[in-house]
């Protein structure tokens, strides 16, 4: 695992590296723009041009908050944290979305107010054409935040080059507006910076909603999953992989445990040496780490637990809340069945085993039954 813990620190390394020097690049444009689009916002009397400042500066604020978290994260596990600061980034990305949101709910206020005691915008050809240099350049920032964040897994970065892209739209109806006025002095100021507030509003409760997903913990991520079950099951030896549960502490930073169905033939060096193997071509191939391999055994010979298997198998699923029965085993001379069943959402999980202990128990009475149930995690 040594050579495994040198490459997460070289990875992690590199990762802050991208995110600093692309969040660098954001501060500056966006500190620019914001300051362009400010005088021109006062001297031109346009709330909207003034809004769009104002978020161009919470974005250069957001790229701040993005460098402290990948920062702070990126730090080494220690004895109080022995799985790192990862999901800090997730709480830099909190004060992100509630920087975001409170820029939105200033906005609309503020649009609102002009609302009710407008004022005639006086728009210069100058500010026309700065604006549209801000939306060439708020296109081109926001495809190169997104490039970068997708390469090292920054949902941050990729969040910010949406957010540019989307400023570049927004930039872009504010220009709209001032053609229209000055083509049919139409005032529209007032009115394009609501509908900037309330999608700045939008961006912000998503960006919350998001974060808070990634800290309270999400449903396995379905191709991780399928990755991870394809490298297990190539081992000759592997029925099945079941039970995988994913572990965040933070983007690139996977952990997980994992079910195996082996042959009851096997010794346990052959066992050690196949759940030493699949740790390492896992971790190689998703950077996922195993921290436990599990192990189920099945009957190879018996033909009479082949039967009871069979049995037993048509009652679970006989009820919809049944989505899969695995790790089972029946010892015919100790009169043992164990096996474990994940269930749907729609039962309670002591409820089914209940309902299982009993039909079961009237099919082979003889026997001892233990029952697992398990939580559909993507199973």
């Amino acid at each position: 695992m040594n050579n495994e813990n040198m490459d997460i620190t070289e990875m992690t390394v590199n990762r802050e590296k991208v995110i600093v020097r692309t969040s660098i690049i954001g501060i500056v444009t966006n500190v620019f723009l914001a300051g362009f689009k400010a005088v021109i916002g006062v001297i031109s009397h346009s709330i909207a041009i003034t809004l769009d400042a104002v978020n161009n500066l919470s974005d250069a604020m957001s790229s701040v908050i993005t460098i402290i978290g990948a920062k702070l994260g990126a730090k080494l596990p220690d004895k109080k944290h022995p799985l790192g600061y990862g999901r800090i980034e997730y709480l830099s990305s909190m004060i992100v979305a509630a920087l975001v949101l409170y820029a939105g709910i200033t906005s609309l206020i503020e649009s609102v107010k002009k609302i009710i005691h407008p004022e005639a915008a006086d728009y210069a050809t100058v500010s026309l054409i700065i604006i549209a240099v801000a939306i060439v350049v708020k296109l081109l920032l926001g495809s190169f935040f997104k490039k970068q964040g997708e390469k090292v897994n920054s949902g941050a970065l990729v969040a910010s080059g949406s957010d540019a892209s989307f400023d570049a739209v927004l930039s872009a109806s504010v220009l709209a507006s001032a053609v229209i006025y000055l083509l049919f002095h139409i005032s529209l100021e007032a009115y394009v910076g609501v509908v900037i507030a309330i999608f700045i509003i939008k961006a912000g409760i998503e960006m919350l909603n998001e974060t808070l997903d990634d800290i309270l913990g999400k449903r396995n991520d379905e191709e991780m999953v399928k990755e991870i079950r394809k490298i297990v099951r190539e081992e000759p030896e592997v029925r099945g992989a079941y039970d995988l549960i994913m572990y965040n502490y933070g983007p690139d930073k996977n952990y997980g445990t994992v079910h195996i169905e082996l042959p009851d033939t096997m010794t346990v060096e052959q066992v050690d040496v196949i759940t030493r193997r699949l740790q390492s071509k896992v971790y190689h191939e998703t950077g996922v780490i195993l921290t436990g391999v599990g192990v189920y055994s099945y009957n190879t010979t018996n033909k009479e637990a082949l039967q009871i298997r069979n049995a037993i198998q048509k009652a679970v699923f006989s009820h919809e809340w049944a989505l899969q029965m695995h790790g089972f085993y029946a010892d015919t001379e100790k009169k043992t069945i164990r096996f474990d069943v994940v269930v749907n959402f729609d039962v309670k999980p002591e409820e089914a085993v209940t309902q299982l202990y009993k039909e079961i128990r009237e099919l082979y009475p003889e026997y001892e039954l233990q029952i697992v149930p398990d939580i559909d995690v993507l199973d």
